[in-house]
């Protein structure tokens, strides 16, 4: 089951109101796709192609090291960095399911340094392993979960996406990762063509 985030894209619902329709089992369903999809781009990609650093004129990331700031992101590096996105929110809607408030800091996200990411062994690894973290923050949802406690945001998070509650925390970040899927795509495209090339 893929999500299709139209409603909120066009501004019909927010996050927090379209996540509401969404059941566990259709969360569980939807974390299996997403993964499917991605080992699906990665296709039998192997260790020179999941590590090519693609061109892409839009890549700008501030945090990165000085020399690696405009540089695309090779397909080992996006399965780092959506894995780390989707962990992180799946394991604020267990913990915001179980009643618990949570605050804004600390955030409890670590990324797998992308650049230890260098074998398909590796990368599919990862993969595997963020989607057994995932799955078991669903499976810590009590049978009747809290939907009425809330993550502390701040406002402009909260007039943008709505309030987060266990529903919305967990798809925010699977609409991270179906973000990136069309970066994939165009990552593994290139690593086909320049690695054939070669």
């Amino acid at each position: 089951m893929q999500i299709d985030f139209s409603p909120v894209e066009i501004g019909e619902v927010t996050l927090y109101e379209f996540a509401q329709r969404f059941s566990v089992d259709d969360l569980r369903s939807a974390t299996n796709s997403s993964l499917n999809t991605i080992l699906e781009i990665l296709g039998d990609a192997d260790d020179a192609q999941l590590t090519f650093i693609p061109d892409d004129p839009l890549a700008d990331d501030p945090i990165a090291p000085p020399e690696e700031r405009y540089q695309g992101w090779n397909l080992a590096h996006l399965v780092a960095h959506v894995t780390a996105t989707s962990e992180e929110w799946a394991t604020y809607s267990g913990i915001l399911a179980r009643g618990i408030v949570y605050p804004r800091e600390p955030r409890l996200r670590r990324e797998t340094d992308w650049h230890t990411l260098k074998t398909r062994d590796q990368v599919i690894a990862r993969i595997a392993e963020s989607r057994r973290m995932r799955l078991a923050a669903l499976e810590s949802w009590p049978n009747t979960p809290y939907l009425d406690v809330f993550r502390d945001m701040s406002e402009n998070f909260i007039a943008k996406r709505g309030p987060v509650n266990a529903k919305s925390a967990f798809l925010f970040g699977y609409r991270h990762e179906q973000g990136h899927l069309e970066q994939f795509r165009e990552a593994a495209r290139q690593a086909r063509e320049a690695i054939k090339a070669r």
